[in-house]
């Protein structure tokens, strides 16, 4: 019936995958939990503890594929014809989270998400930054994800027929840090397929340093940056380079990357400070992709 992919990289994934067999054996059902290492460095031996668990299983790459790359993978080694996408560093928000899917999927199911939710606890001022982007621009709820069932949709608590992932994988000539969701998403957009948005959560417990945040922040721009040089996705699609397609025909890049390098160090300031302005981050990605574009 359902396997359970969970991408893994640098995270102690042993007390997820127990939480969610203890859903499945209680709802008896058929399912497999596939954990798969991307050739990280962290908690092999504790993860490793996963092959002792009926039904589970813990793998390592031989090399770094990449997310979309590795859960293709995973995906081409499931057996069961739904499949689950998880986040290592999430935990179900309470002990009904597979049966709320289990309930829902038929024939016509396609691809279900579920939203996401971030702890209520404020962290320390060093974790601030990322937990305050995952509350503001990531929560959103129910009402707000049916506006546009394409947007805020995340590719981990996402539940989706097993031939749909086959058929249109995530892309594989991504293996840097950044936007294989996005285009995975689109793909799903451009072809129709269907995305039911219900309220499921799993609680994301992104514990990254504000600076290790802006650093994979600057990543990823730098990877959209390659992706839109070498045609590999359209302007029109990332927020980012929608912006800075206007502000091109405008003739205002020049200002913005002047004004960016100006900044940059007030602006890295606030954003591992007390009160990290989101507003701020956003012009640095912003500045930082006019800074590439030379």
């Amino acid at each position: 019936m359902l396997s359970i992919l969970i991408p893994v990289y640098n995270y102690n994934v042993f007390k997820l995958v127990y939480e969610l067999k203890q859903q499945a054996d209680n709802l008896g059902i058929e399912y497999e939990i596939l954990a798969q290492d991307d050739l990280s460095q962290k908690f092999t031996n504790e993860n490793s503890q996963i092959n002792t668990l009926e039904n589970c299983s813990f793998s390592i790459n031989a090399e770094n594929l990449g997310r979309g790359r590795n859960i293709n993978l995973l995906c081409s080694k499931s057996k069961y014809n739904f499949t689950l996408i998880m986040e290592a560093d999430a935990l179900p928000e309470n002990e009904f989270y597979l049966k709320n899917y289990i309930e829902l999927l038929s024939n016509s199911t396609s691809v279900i998400f579920g939203g996401v939710k971030y702890p209520d606890i404020v962290p320390s001022k060093e974790k601030l930054l990322r937990w305050k982007y995952g509350l503001k621009r990531e929560t959103k709820s129910l009402n707000q994800r049916l506006k546009n069932n394409y947007d805020f949709v995340f590719t981990w608590n996402l539940l989706l027929k097993k031939e749909i992932l086959l058929q249109f994988p995530f892309p594989e000539f991504i293996k840097d840090y950044g936007y294989e969701d996005l285009i995975f998403i689109e793909n799903l957009r451009l072809n129709s397929v269907p995305v039911v948005h219900i309220e499921n959560l799993l609680i994301h417990y992104n514990n990254e340093d504000s600076i290790d945040f802006i650093e994979k922040s600057e990543k990823a721009v730098q990877n959209l940056y390659n992706l839109v040089r070498f045609h590999k996705i359209d302007p029109k699609s990332a927020r980012l380079t929608k912006v800075h397609s206007l502000l091109k025909k405008l003739y205002l890049t020049g200002i913005i990357k002047t004004i960016y390098r100006l900044t940059k160090k007030r602006i890295l300031a606030n954003l591992t400070s007390e009160n990290p302005n989101l507003y701020l981050l956003d012009f640095y990605k912003l500045g930082f992709y006019c800074d590439l574009k030379k």
